[in-house]
C-alpha cells in the first residue's frame, strides 16, 4: 500500500503525536497558569461563577465550528488532496473554506452579540439577578474573540495538513498569555471590573493566537485569495460533510453545556468547581488523546490503495495509538480518583480559593475518571471514521451518548443528592460520572462499529491490566505520603506526589515489560542524546 505522507525528519527531531503533545503541554501548562491566578482573584464567588458560565457560551461556537469539525471536513478532504500531489486544488480548497468560515463567524458573531440574553437563559437558566446581568454583559464581550478562535482552527487545519503541528498547538498560550497579563495588571479591581477587563483580555488574546500562525499558513498557501465559491466538487465534500460532523460534534458539546445548564440550579459555586475540574480533567485527553488523533488524521486520510489494503493500514495505525493513549490516560485516571485533592489544592489553592474548594474540585476529577479512558479512546475512533469519510456513524452514537448523559446527570446532580442527604453542590461530582458511564458507552458503539469496517483493534486484558495494577500502586503511594505529610504545603506536596508517582509508574511497567514504557523513555531522553 502507498501512503503519500512525508516522514523525513532530523535524528533527534520529535514524532508528529510528540510535537502535538508538546505543543498542547506548553498551552495547557499557560492555562493552568491562567486558572490559578483566576482562582487567585476570583475562587468560588458569584462572579467566578458568572465569567465560568459565560465563557462556556461563545465557545460554543468555537468548538462548533472550530478544531474537531474542521479536522472532521476539512482536513480529510485536504490531506487526500496533499497525498495524491494536487497542490493547486487543495490551496483553492483552504481558500474557498476560509471564505465560507469567515462569512458564517461573522454572522454568527452578531446574532451571538444580539441574543445574548436568551443565551445565557438557555444554558444557564439557573442564573438569576447579579450572576445573570454580568454574564450577559461578559457574553457580549467575548463573542468577536470566539469568531477569531475559528480563523486560528483553520490555521491549525491547514498547517496540521502540512505535518506543521508545533506551532499551532503552541498558539493558544497567546491566548492564555493576554489573560494572565490583564489578571496581573488590573488584580486590584474589584472582581466585577476585572471579569470584564479579562473578558477584553480574551479577545485580544484571542486575535494574538490567530495572527500568530497566519504567516506561516500564507507561506504554505502562496496563491491564497479567500473566496466563497462552491464550483469545486472538493468543496462540496467538505460542505456536505460539514452538516453532519457539525451536529455530531454539536451533540458532544451540547453533552457539556448541558452540565453547565444543571450546575447552574446547584448552590453558589457549583459552576466554577465544575469548570476547574474539567480543565484539570481535559489535561490529559488534550496531552494523550488529541496529540495522536490530530497526528493521525492527516495520515490516516492521506491513505491510498485498495480496500483490504487501507482497513489493514489503519488497524495497524489504530492498534500503536490506542496502546500510547491508554499508557498515558490510565494513570491520570487513577490519579484523579485517589489523588484529586492534592492536585486540585496543588495547582489552586490561594488566595479566594481554599481547600476546601480543593476537596469539591476532586469531587469533580474523580466523576471525570470514570470515563477518561472511554473518551480518550473513542476520539481516536472517531478520527478513523472521519479518515473514511463517514460522518454519520459518529452522529448516531454521539446522540446516544447525550441522552444518557442528560437523564443521568440530571438525577445524579440534582436528586441523588437530597436522597444521600448531602451538600448539594456534591452533584457536581454526579456530572461528570454521569458523561464518564455515557462515554464507555459510546466507545462500545464506534469501536464495534469500525470492527465491523476494517477488523478488530483491541488492547488486550494483559495490557491493560498491566497498566492499571502500576497505576493503582503509584497512586497509592501518593496517597500515603499525603498522609505522611500533610496538606499545610499543597504546592510543594504536588510536586513530591508527581515525581515518586511517575517514577513508580514508569519504572512499574518496564518491568513488567510494556514497550509503550520504553519509548516514551527514549521519546523523553531523545533531545539529551549526543549527536
Amino acid at each position: 500500500m502507498q501512503v503519500r505522507i512525508p516522514n523525513h525528519r532530523p535524528p533527534f527531531a520529535l514524532g508528529a503525536s510528540s510535537r502535538v503533545a508538546l505543543g498542547i503541554l506548553l498551552s495547557k501548562i499557560a492555562g493552568l497558569v491562567r486558572d490559578l491566578i483566576f482562582a487567585h482573584f476570583f475562587g468560588s464567588s458569584v462572579v467566578a461563577d458568572a465569567f465560568r458560565g459565560a465563557m462556556r457560551i461563545p465557545n460554543l461556537l468555537a468548538n462548533l465550528l472550530g478544531e474537531g469539525v474542521l479536522s472532521a471536513s476539512f482536513v480529510t478532504v485536504y490531506a487526500k488532496l496533499l497525498a495524491f500531489g494536487e497542490k493547486e486544488a487543495a490551496e483553492h480548497l483552504a481558500a474557498a473554506v476560509f471564505g465560507i468560515l469567515g462569512l458564517f463567524c461573522s454572522v454568527l458573531v452578531i446574532v451571538g452579540v444580539l441574543l445574548a440574553p436568551y443565551l445565557v437563559d438557555v444554558i444557564t437558566p439557573g442564573f438569576g439577578g447579579e450572576r445573570r446581568a454580568l454574564t450577559i454583559q461578559i457574553v457580549r464581550i467575548l463573542f468577536p474573540g470566539a469568531g477569531l478562535m475559528v480563523m486560528s482552527a483553520w490555521c491549525l487545519g491547514v498547517l496540521n495538513s502540512h505535518r506543521r503541528f508545533l506551532l499551532s498547538y503552541t498558539a493558544p498560550v497567546m491566548w492564555n498569555a493576554a489573560m494572565i497579563a490583564t489578571m496581573l495588571l488590573l488584580g486590584g479591581l474589584r472582581q466585577r471590573e476585572l471579569a470584564i477587563d479579562l473578558a477584553w483580555g480574551s479577545v485580544i488574546g484571542s486575535g494574538l493566537q490567530f495572527m500568530v500562525q497566519l504567516p506561516r499558513v500564507l507561506k504554505l498557501l502562496p496563491a491564497f485569495r479567500p473566496v466563497l465559491g462552491r464550483h469545486s466538487e472538493h468543496v462540496r465534500v467538505v460542505v456536505r460533510n460539514f452538516g453532519p460532523v457539525f451536529v455530531s460534534r454539536g451533540v458532544v458539546q451540547v453533552s457539556a453545556y448541558i452540565d453547565s445548564i444543571i450546575a447552574s440550579w446547584l448552590p453558589i459555586g457549583a459552576m466554577a468547581y465544575l469548570v476547574y475540574g474539567q480543565a484539570l480533567a481535559m489535561l490529559p485527553i488534550g496531552l494523550f488523546s488529541m496529540s495522536v488523533s490530530a497526528a493521525e488524521l492527516p495520515a490516516l486520510s492521506g491513505a491510498v490503495g485498495n480496500q483490504e489494503e487501507i482497513g489493514g493500514f489503519l488497524r495497524r495505525r489504530l492498534s500503536l495509538g490506542l496502546r500510547r493513549i491508554a499508557f498515558f490516560v490510565i494513570p491520570s485516571a487513577a490519579a484523579f480518583l485517589v489523588l484529586g485533592d492534592v492536585i486540585a489544592a496543588g495547582i489552586y489553592q490561594s488566595g479566594k480559593f481554599t481547600h476546601n474548594d480543593a476537596v469539591f474540585v476532586w469531587a469533580v476529577l474523580a466523576g471525570a475518571a470514570v470515563g477518561l479512558l472511554a473518551s480518550s479512546l473513542g476520539r481516536l475512533y472517531s478520527s478513523a471514521f472521519y479518515a473514511l469519510l463517514d460522518t454519520r456513524t459518529p452522529l448516531r452514537f454521539a446522540i446516544i451518548r447525550v441522552t444518557i448523559t442528560t437523564a443521568l446527570g440530571f438525577f445524579s446532580a440534582l436528586v441523588l443528592p437530597g436522597w444521600l442527604g448531602v451538600n448539594a453542590r456534591w452533584g457536581v461530582a454526579g456530572l461528570t460520572a454521569s458523561a464518564g458511564v455515557a462515554g464507555w458507552v459510546e466507545f462500545t458503539l464506534l469501536r464495534r462499529a469500525l470492527a465491523r469496517r476494517i477488523g478488530a483493534t483491541p488492547l488486550g486484558v494483559d495490557f491493560i491490566a498491566k497498566l492499571w495494577s502500576m497505576a493503582l500502586i503509584a497512586a497509592g503511594a501518593g496517597f500515603g505520603i499525603k498522609i505522611a505529610l500533610g496538606t499545610d504545603h499543597p504546592k510543594p506536596l504536588l510536586i513530591i506526589v508527581v515525581v515518586a508517582y511517575a517514577i513508580l509508574y514508569f519504572a512499574g511497567t518496564m518491568a513488567m515489560g510494556v514497550e509503550e514504557a520504553k519509548t516514551a523513555l527514549l521519546t523523553f531522553m531523545r533531545p539529551f542524546r549526543l549527536k
